[in-house]
């Protein structure tokens, strides 16, 4: 009977147990600024539907984009997404062991190149608008 006890107790966790120490709750933000990179996936794909449509259907977009609560909206989901971004760069390094001819590579190094692509990558885009 003890045992059948053992196996039925569940110790009650609070619903804001994330907000018991500051790591649980970058934790806990961070997880959730990842529905700003699924709203990104959204935009483009309604971006890319209203080119295919043709080009009415583009300026409907592009005058839907304009509106201010668009701008706003897409101004928070970046500054959401680019905390994402450097989060998930900074755990990398413990997520992932990089070996190159036997040796680790260390994580500072890791990290510092995926900001480097990061930066490259952007720079790009930015000639090229």
């Amino acid at each position: 009977m003890t045992e059948l006890r053992q196996r039925l107790y569940r110790q009650r966790v609070s619903l804001f147990w994330w907000l018991s120490k500051p790591t649980y709750l970058l934790f806990v933000v961070r997880e959730l600024t990842s529905v700003a990179v699924v709203w990104f996936v959204v935009y483009l794909l309604l971006l890319v539907r209203a080119v295919g449509a043709g080009p009415e259907s583009y300026q409907d977009f592009l005058d839907w984009s304009a509106r201010p609560w668009m701008v706003a909206v897409n101004a928070v989901a970046l500054a959401l997404a680019v905390f994402h971004t450097v989060t998930w760069f900074l755990v990398t390094p413990q997520a992932m062991v990089l070996k190159v001819r036997g040796r680790r590579i260390p994580g500072a190094a890791l990290a510092g190149a995926l900001y480097a692509m990061w930066f490259l990558v952007s720079a790009v885009i930015l000639w090229l608008l």
